[in-house]
């Protein structure tokens, strides 16, 4: 008789949660080292029969939808990215970098909503109570930012706790309209194995956490730490159980921060809000372009304007660029803002294309105001600030570019042209470089120059084919 196969172990890793059929040091996923440990081995699926229903199914017209209407925050770019509020029973979950504001920001939040209870139908006030749960800081820590930034009230809570039973029991007692976790990766439950922050501790916490959302009607927003690469800290899983999914970004020697949902099951993914960060707190920028641009009297060779697409908001920036002689072997190539592969391959095109070589030139190619410009879009704006650093020729001040360069040195097309010009021509410019066809591509309107919009008297569109005819115009335009 043969004998039977033994199943082979499994390893999996903690930090991510890959699976291996043999123990190796360091993990194939996340590149983490010591972290790939034996894992249980997996029962037989059991057949599972049929049981009692929680509800009644439904027609989908007869479900009452005003219990998950969205309530404003009180910071309207934060609304503007979550499409108009948070809404009863939603979990959040925002990432960014570490001292990037995260705390700061949800500290207002919580205070915002603590002060908008309304009257029932009753008379009654609803629960309005917010939880703040601090499992990183102590409370005498959030109370000194509370007092910095005005986000004292009556009905926001505070509560330093690292064990999910411990926070179950503080929902139970405040029962919050609104929960704050800071952070998930610091809460741990005794149930189950693990250090808090690993695989298994972060499911079993989240899990626990939504269900409570569910269950309650609570608004529970989760705070994640983020790796070295940019992702978001433990399993991916984590992302897929939650309803919506933020990042908190800036530069941390800028006081611009900049928020993004990457998944929303109450909104739109592609709205980008803007803040400034202060010592006070945290505003809104409705109007942020004017942060990018650099005000000068004169011209300077080696910068351009060029707009560009945050979502669905158009944002005026500046390229500045500056090109020096050598004395280096091997010319220095530093960026700050744009993508570094894409920089070098603008250079590239400007050399072999346009004729304009900078193999003995150090070139430093920078944004103004700390932001971020990973659009295509950026790449004639880029060439023509490389350009006129080189040629020492500065460009009019009234005048914006905005083309993607191909490595043929043709300029290619770009969407939302209309957006873009519209936002130039309110900021007061006069010129426009864009790749031949973008008008076609446009709204009607821009192109039969239809009286009604204002917005776009005085702009002079130019259109051209190639990155060689874009330096001739853009050069000779007043």
């Amino acid at each position: 008789m043969a004998k039977a196969k033994t199943a082979k172990a499994a390893y999996r890793c903690s930090e991510c949660g890959w699976q291996t059929s043999k123990w190796v040091g360091r993990c194939s996923e996340c590149h983490t080292w010591g972290t790939v440990a034996e894992a249980a081995s997996a029962t037989p699926a059991r057949v599972v029969s049929a049981g009692p229903v929680s509800s009644p199914a439904r027609p989908i017209g007869q479900v009452d939808v005003r219990s998950a209407q969205t309530r404003p925050t009180g910071l309207d770019e934060l609304d503007r990215v979550l499409g108009g509020g948070i809404v009863p029973g939603a979990v959040l979950l925002l990432a960014g970098e570490p001292g990037i504001g995260k705390s700061t920001l949800l500290l207002e939040v919580a205070a915002l909503a603590s002060k908008q209870g309304e009257a029932g139908s009753n008379g009654a006030s609803p629960g309005r109570n917010v939880l703040y749960v601090t499992g990183e800081e102590s409370a005498e820590q959030v109370r000194l930012r509370a007092d910095r930034v005005g986000a004292i009230t009556d009905d926001l809570y505070l509560a330093a706790e690292t064990e999910l039973s411990a926070i179950l029991g503080h929902v139970d007692t405040v029962e919050p309209s609104l929960l704050v976790v800071d952070s998930i990766q610091t809460i741990g439950t005794s149930e189950v194995d693990g250090a808090p922050g690993g695989v298994t501790q972060v499911r079993e916490v989240a899990a626990n956490l939504i269900r409570v959302a569910k269950e309650r009607g609570v608004t529970v927003v989760l705070v994640g730490h983020v790796t070295k690469e940019g992702a978001i800290a433990g399993p991916r899983l984590l992302e897929h159980l939650v309803d919506v999914v933020l990042y908190f970004e800036g530069d941390r020697h800028s006081r611009l921060r900049m928020i993004r949902a990457v998944k929303n099951r109450y909104g739109p993914t592609d709205e980008l809000g803007c803040f400034d960060l202060s010592d006070v707190g945290i505003v809104g920028l409705p109007d942020p372009s004017g942060l990018f641009l650099t005000r000068r009297d004169e011209p300077v060779p080696g910068t351009c304007v060029t707009v560009t697409l945050e979502g669905r908001r158009p944002l005026v920036a500046e390229v500045q660029s500056l090109v020096a002689k050598s004395h280096l072997p091997s010319p220095r190539r530093a960026t700050s803002g744009l993508d570094t592969s894409r920089v070098a391959m603008v250079l590239a095109v400007l050399a072999q294309r346009c004729k304009i070589s900078m193999h003995e030139q150090d070139v430093y190619v920078s944004t103004v105001g700390g932001v971020r410009l990973a659009e295509t879009s950026v790449d004639l704006a880029l060439a023509l600030a490389v350009a006129g650093s080189t040629v020492e020729q500065s460009l009019s001040s009234s005048l914006i570019a905005l083309g993607e360069v191909g490595l043929a040195g043709e300029v290619r097309v770009v969407p939302g042209v209309q957006r873009r010009l519209a936002e130039a021509a309110r900021l007061g410019f006069k010129h426009a470089v864009v790749p031949r066809g973008s008008l076609e591509l446009a709204d009607g309107p821009l192109r039969r120059a239809d009286p009604q919009l204002s917005s776009f008297e005085g702009m002079k569109v130019m259109e051209v084919d190639s990155l060689q005819q874009a330096l001739q115009v853009a050069f000779t335009a007043p």
